[in-house]
């Protein structure tokens, strides 16, 4: 793939963490933007450099592989202007201090905002942000687009604390308040089932589309993008692909992660329980399907706002949730329980008890994460040392250890635990 001695779009919105969902959301929205010739995308890797070496080749161009219960449809996306390696620091700052870039998006992990180390995403960033007021480059936006509850906050907060720390490093300083009068931090929800591309994909698009892409992305047809906040040097008209931009994101974010992700990870732990290996696997399971519309309801109540449409949100999920064509793992959305509990789950526990009822969905998808550590052969989660040490304790108290390392408020409540470890091994049943 090439573009035929065609000029990319102009550089102005810089990615951190080029990876599959990137490209199949925040490049598929701009590329459909009316404007999108004058928006071009410099995509920049996260700790490995492998998808800037498939795609540079390709002068950044890829095959979004759209892929419904009728069939496949194939569009070849434009909009990365370069696809580079993320250990390229001096591009990344060349570009951040330019001032046609007026945006920068961000797919990184939960983990990464606690990481200010200079190598990580963010350390880069603000390095970057330092280059661009030494040039006099001009206020930007940072859009985080990740599944973190109220993320421009946790951005905000992650970068002004590196420009502090840079700040007590430097003679000059300041650097920490020129970010907080010229950054604009912009939250979003994001939402689209993007599973890993297989070498099946890659001969698809060949014999279907008749060229060699190194690098295609599967994705849903489905795509959700609700932003809210400034962009003081402008951006794409990306609302031409539907991005909706609202005054108060919370509630939009609580249905996705309540919703969407809540069902996810009640799939997860209870599907792989019972031996199932997809999402769409385990919702045809009784067991599972029941789980899932249980804590649905008990989060719908808390899930008021106009606008939402909760039971056309719910009828849509499990149109997606079915799809025979997307194989999405659940082994891979298990991963990082302890983290995503307190997002997903939590809350609306704390709801449903403080609202005078039991909160048994809720409670139930701790039970079947507690069930699911207990008998997995490896655990990937950033407080596996801790699941650990709890895993060696017994009966209740074992429960109690593991609540905690997801709520110390829940893990205090007698009857929350009570309640909890009464639930343990549901799944089996």
């Amino acid at each position: 793939m090439s573009r035929h001695g065609e000029p990319a779009p102009p550089v102005r919105i810089v990615h951190l963490g080029l990876g599959a969902f990137h490209r199949s959301h925040q490049a598929w929205f701009t590329a459909r933007a009316h404007d999108a010739s004058e928006w071009g995308i410099a995509s920049f890797t996260g700790r490995r450099p492998d998808a800037a070496l498939a795609l540079a080749p390709q002068d950044g161009l890829f095959t979004l592989v759209e892929r419904s219960a009728e069939g496949d449809s194939f569009e070849v996306v434009g909009s990365i202007a370069e696809a580079v390696d993320g250990a390229d620091t001096a591009r990344l700052e060349e570009l951040l201090a330019a001032p046609a870039t007026a945006v920068v998006t961000l797919t990184v992990t939960e983990k990464v905002y606690d990481d200010g180390s200079p190598d990580a995403p963010l350390g880069r960033l603000v390095r970057g942000l330092a280059a661009r007021r030494a040039a006099g480059g001009g206020p930007i936006a940072v859009v985080s687009c990740d599944n973190l509850a109220d993320n421009r906050t946790a951005a905000r907060g992650a970068v002004v604390r590196i420009a502090e720390d840079l700040d007590a490093e430097s003679d000059e300083g300041g650097l920490a308040g020129w970010v907080r009068e010229n950054v604009s931090f912009v939250g979003t929800s994001v939402d689209r089932i993007t599973p890993r591309t297989t070498p099946e994909d890659v001969a698809e698009v060949a014999e279907r589309c008749g060229y060699r892409d190194a690098s295609p992305v599967v994705a849903e047809p489905f795509a959700s993008w609700i932003l809210s906040g400034d962009f003081p040097a402008g951006r794409p008209a990306w609302q031409d692909a539907g991005a909706q931009f609202v005054a108060d994101l919370e509630p939009f974010e609580n249905r996705k992660l309540w919703l969407l992700n809540g069902a996810h990870t009640m799939l997860a732990y209870s599907g792989r329980l019972r031996d199932h290996e997809t999402v769409a696997d385990a919702l045809e399971d009784p067991v599972c399907r029941r789980a899932v519309a249980e804590f649905w309801d008990e989060a719908a109540r808390h899930l008021t706002q106009p606008g939402l449409d909760v039971p056309a949100y719910r009828a849509a999920l499990l149109e997606r949730f079915a799809n025979p064509r997307i194989a999405h793992y659940l082994a891979q959305i298990a991963q990082d329980g302890s983290l995503k509990l307190r997002l997903r789950c939590v809350p609306v526990l704390q709801a449903e008890r403080a609202a005078g009822r039991s909160g048994l969905g809720a409670a139930r998808m701790i039970a079947a994460w507690i069930d699911w550590v207990s008998e997995a052969e490896q655990i990937s989660d950033p407080l596996v040392g801790a699941i650990q040490e709890a895993l060696g304790r017994s009966g209740r108290e074992r429960t109690e250890a593991l609540i905690r390392l997801v709520d110390a408020d829940l893990a205090a409540d007698a009857a929350v635990v009570d309640l909890i470890h009464g639930l343990v091994g549901f799944a089996r049943l």
